[in-house]
Parts: C-alpha cells; structure tokens; sequence
C-alpha cells in the first residue's frame, strides 16, 4: 500500500538551484559565473535584438548570400509543339520522356509550349498547355489531356 510519505519525485527530476555569489567554497562565488570583468558581468545589461557578439548579424548577411534553393518547387519541362513533331509518335506523355532519356528523371511536370508547327496527329498527356500549343495540335487532329 502507498501512503504519502512514500511519494517522492521521478529520479532526476527535481535539481537544486545553482546559487550564485555565495562564496568561493560554493563554486559559484567572486564572479558568480560570469566570467571576467566586462560589458556583460553588470547589472541592467542587456543587448539589442539580434546582436551576434559584434558578428555580422545574420539578417545582414542575408544580402551578401547567393540566392536560395526552393526544395518545395517542381521541375518543370518544357516542350515545344515543334519537338513533338520531331519525336515521331502518337502518344507523349512525361513517362514515356522519361524512359526513353529524352528529359531529365527528376522531372515532375510536363509543359507543352506553342513554338513551331504540328502537322502529325498526336496525343499529349501534359499537367500544362499555352493556348496555341492546345489550338495547334487540335488542328492538327490531335488530342489535349490535361493531366
């Protein structure tokens, strides 16, 4: 049976508080813990917000950095009605480029622009279409899936 002087705390759950300033035999005496003489070791310091010890602070250096890399964003490929035309098939899709190591495998979407002529009819599977990619291979008997 539990009574209550058997409650106690989880093991190492409960620290004594560090006392500062008690005497050199504490281990926290003469500069309580701050160190040497300095800016730092008075009372009612405080530094402004984002000071870095006299470092350039980061929000200054941001300038300074090359760009980023957005790890959220796409890869997108781009192919024109006139490449179409020069594969010679019925049906494109971004798997069958991807497989036949016409684009690059980390591809993750197909873009189907509108520069040059079609005149073969083909089916395009593509997650994208400027209007006179889309208008170029209907007139040419083709068809559109937006995928």
């Amino acid at each position: 049976m539990i009574t209550l002087e058997d409650l106690k705390p989880a093991e190492g759950s409960v620290k004594k508080s560090k006392r500062v300033g008690r005497g050199r035999s504490s281990g926290h005496g003469k500069t309580s813990c701050r160190g040497n003489n300095g800016e730092g070791q008075r009372a009612g310091r405080s530094s402004k917000r984002g000071f870095e010890g006299g470092q350039m602070p980061s929000f200054r250096q941001m300038p300074k950095l090359k760009g980023f890399t957005n790890h959220w964003a796409l890869n997108a490929v781009a192919l024109n009605v006139a490449d179409i035309e020069k594969l010679g098939i019925e049906e494109l899709d971004l798997a069958w480029l991807i497989e036949n190591n016409k684009v690059d495998r980390n591809a993750d979407v197909l873009r189907i622009l509108g520069n040059g002529e079609i005149k073969k009819a083909v089916t395009v599977k593509a997650t994208y279409f400027t209007e006179s990619a889309k208008e170029k291979i209907e007139k040419a008997g083709g068809k559109v899936e937006i995928v």
